[in-house]
């Protein structure tokens, strides 16, 4: 019998707040352990929560970006449950009222579009940080109360490779959105599995398996590749599948069992009595729609429909959001699109990574690589020679034309003058003519690069190449051969 994965993820996803959720406390990494706390996210008696209203305005942010309905009406739970990392005893969550629900991510997969559907998008509190050494263990609460958004998924991935590629669309949409900076190696980003195996075709889930310690979207791809065989061999064996949570050991990349559960845990959640709900005006939804911005997806699209880029072009300006922004202000200068990327992706990205120069810190004008593609369009200029221009528009940031005059690289298009030069190409290389009338058309290159030499790199080598073949096929240009 042939069985399919059935994944759903969870993925938390610190917030670019200033401050933490509930208090004042800077919302920073790094800092020396137990620094950034203060008696509300150390849950001391007495203390009272502020919400963090950018917090509120993020989370509603990333909901429309996922395409999420926002409820008039939503509202904060305590999570009751006992944990060292905890200071409370309890977490500051939403349960049934949260602040987005619905949605879906759309993401690149195996040639075509996948969809993964959104179940809801809810704020919560972060936990404190940890740490086991040998004979003790301790607890940094600088992590404790950074606000938390929790994405969950409906359980429509079907395989490791999809959940990865769903997880890195997920974290460009929050990137580009200003949600998150989504930095992995600050824990910034984590996720839980929920998997479960069935016969493929079949209706009813299987045992769901909930896979926990997962810090890295490589990490979450490995687990479940090492996973769904695990339990697909299990139940090929005759055995029976268990609710469970395992951990993942990424060193012996394995699943361990951490504790079984035949039904869910009881939270005993209820509304938090020291919070307000949340009942946001039209106004106030406004002002965070204006923040919406174009997903990576759709950027990628457009910049292929509109500016006819192939696929790793687009690729390029989608990943890269502020050379995507600068190629778009230069094509707008010119009717060549696609000279413009390979010049703004293969020579001005690469001088600009070699120099550590920013795009704001750019000499030239933008109007700078406009001009020179029109100029090699043109024929003014060679590309070999504008190669020499565009090196020393990023140094000095003179006009490529400025710079083709007084260099005096201005490509030779005369017709005359070329025929002059082909002419006398043909005369000093007569076995080269001799060859490509004999049918050895690789002569040509041979004669062009004659020509080229002749002019000292300044001919126009399409019309070189025109002008030689039509004298080639002309038998009154016949010099003597030897």
């Amino acid at each position: 019998m042939d069985y399919e994965a059935v994944i759903g993820l969870e993925t938390h996803v610190q917030l670019k707040t200033k401050s933490k959720m509930w208090c004042g406390c800077a919302n920073g990494f790094g800092a020396v352990p137990n620094s950034q706390v203060c008696p509300v996210c150390l849950g001391l008696p007495g203390v009272l929560p502020v919400a963090n209203e950018e917090a509120l305005r993020l989370t509603v942010l990333a909901g429309l970006l996922l395409g999420c309905e926002i409820p008039a009406f939503a509202k904060f739970d305590r999570k009751n449950y006992f944990y060292p990392d905890m200071p409370k005893n309890y977490q500051i969550s939403q349960y049934d009222r949260p602040l987005a629900l619905g949605g879906e991510v759309e993401f690149e997969f195996e040639g075509g579009i996948s969809r993964v559907r959104i179940t809801r998008a809810h704020l919560e509190e972060d936990v404190g940080k940890s740490s086991h050494f040998e004979r003790h263990s301790g607890v940094d609460f600088n992590r404790a109360g950074v606000p938390l958004l929790e994405i969950v998924s409906e359980p429509d991935l079907r395989s490791a490779d999809m959940a990865y590629e769903y997880l890195n669309a997920l974290k460009d949409i929050l990137i580009y959105g200003g949600v998150s900076d989504c930095d992995m190696e600050k824990g910034m980003v984590r996720c839980d599995v929920n998997v479960s195996v069935r016969p493929r075709g079949a209706e009813e889930l299987g045992a769901k398996i909930e896979i926990k310690n997962l810090n890295s979207f490589s990490g979450v791809r490995r687990a479940l590749e090492h996973e769904i065989p695990r339990q697909i061999g299990v139940v090929r064996s005759g055995g029976r599948l268990s609710q469970e949570t395992r951990r993942w050991d990424d060193a012996a990349g394995i699943t361990e069992v951490m504790r079984t559960k035949e039904m869910a845990h009881d939270y005993r959640y209820f509304p938090d009595p020291d919070l307000m709900p949340l009942e946001p005006s039209e106004a106030w939804l406004m002002e965070v729609r204006w923040r919406v911005v174009e997903l990576p997806l759709a950027r990628k699209q457009r910049f292929m429909r509109e500016h006819r880029l192939p696929t790793g072009d687009a690729e390029v300006f989608k990943n890269d959001v502020e050379l995507g922004n600068y190629f778009e202000r230069v094509t707008g200068r010119s009717r060549n699109p696609k000279a413009v990327a390979n010049w703004v992706i293969n020579n001005l990205r690469a001088r600009l990574a070699e120099s550590g120069t920013t795009l704001a810190e750019l000499k030239f004008p933008e109007a700078g690589i406009a001009e020179l593609v029109e100029a090699v369009d043109a024929g003014r200029v060679s590309s070999k020679m504008a190669q020499e221009v565009f090196g020393e528009m990023f140094a000095s940031g003179e006009g490529p034309e400025a710079i083709i005059r007084r260099r005096g690289l201005a490509q030779v298009s005369d017709t005359g003058a070329l025929e002059s030069l082909c002419d006398r190409a043909m005369a000093e290389n007569p076995r080269s003519v001799a060859d490509y009338r004999a049918g050895k058309t690789a002569a040509l290159n041979h004669l062009k690069g004659q020509v080229m030499k002749l002019s000292q790199g300044k001919a126009n080598p399409n019309l070189v190449g025109e002008i030689l073949a039509r004298k080639l096929q002309d038998p009154a240009n016949s010099p003597d051969t030897p």
